[in-house]
């Protein structure tokens, strides 16, 4: 009897512990799983975007538009409250082309992305340069403008270029910006002269604090233009980047839509009547072409 207690007791055990490790493994699995589940729904939240298709645009009868609303000339609001600007130019006629009304939305550089992963806007044109970072996280239709960095210095002792430098001369740049990182790299013997905003480097080339100022082309030409005395001596500097229209990622039907816009806009020369009714006030005709560019090409001929 007391044989057959211990029998059962051993039996009872092995029960037991076979039941624990079952459910040990159960857990453990579950656990796993759970992991995952919160893994891909984090991974979800931030990959995820949220866009409307070229037939729901069609079907709501408004675009909406991300563009800059204090950027002269690219992006503005005039004394009237209306939206001007060659960005602005461009997204009139896509509506008039899509057949619905535009929607403007005041966007700054820093949001513009957020603006397009979060549906706020359907298309971004706000002066975006095409960067291959930016590329990973929105859709890039076709450029409609060139933009490099470019040098601007007196007349009187004009920058033509950075071979064979002087090392004595100081070169005024902005911090932070592409042209401080392009010179350091590319230049490292120009001793740079670094301010924290555009008007302080304006006043330090004005007040003759440095030999001549490099930034944006856009910025130093129509500093040159507005500014009697200087010259841009050196309008292209380092690689050409391009401005394009930026889309939700995976928005393919709109993305399409646009890129064969511009290709048909391209055929009647929109993108230089653009810039002769927005930017050649602020560029001049000198530029135009070097600024322009038509059908997607990245080299425009007028």
């Amino acid at each position: 009897m007391k044989r057959l207690k211990n029998l059962l007791a051993l039996t009872l055990a092995s029960v037991l512990l076979l039941t624990m490790a079952a459910c040990g493994r159960a857990g453990s699995t579950a656990s796993a799983s759970a992991g995952a589940e919160t893994t891909g729904a984090a991974a979800g939240a931030k990959t995820s975007v949220v866009y409307r298709t070229l037939d729901e645009i069609k079907k709501s009868g408004t675009i909406n538009v991300g563009v800059f609303s204090d950027k002269n000339p690219f992006g503005y609001v005039d004394e009237n409250g209306e939206y001007q600007g060659y960005d602005v130019y461009l997204a009139n006629r896509i509506g008039q082309d899509l057949g619905v009304k535009v929607n403007f939305v005041s966007t700054e550089a820093a949001n513009r992305i957020e603006y397009l992963q979060t549906g706020k806007v359907d298309i971004i044109l706000a002066n975006f340069t095409v960067t291959a970072e930016r590329a990973e996280e929105v859709d890039f239709a076709l450029p409609y403008m060139n933009v490099s960095l470019g040098i601007v210095s007196p007349e009187s002792k004009a920058v033509t270029s950075l071979d064979n430098w002087n090392g004595s001369n100081q070169m005024i740049v902005i911090s932070g910006t592409t042209a401080e990182t392009y010179l350091t790299k590319t230049y490292p013997s120009i001793p740079l002269q670094k301010y924290d905003s555009y008007a302080s480097a304006k006043n330090a080339l004005e007040n003759g604090n440095g030999v001549a100022w490099a930034n944006d082309n856009t910025e130093v030409i129509a500093f040159a233009r507005q500014n009697k005395g200087y010259t841009v001596g050196i309008p292209t500097l380092g690689s050409q980047d391009t401005i394009a229209p930026a889309v939700s990622k995976g928005n393919e039907t709109l993305l399409k839509w646009i890129n064969d816009e511009i290709t048909s806009l391209g055929k009647e020369q929109f993108f230089h009547k653009d810039y002769e009714a927005t930017l050649v006030d602020t560029y001049g005709s000198d530029y135009e072409d070097s600024l322009v560019v038509e059908g997607g090409a990245t080299t425009a001929t007028k």
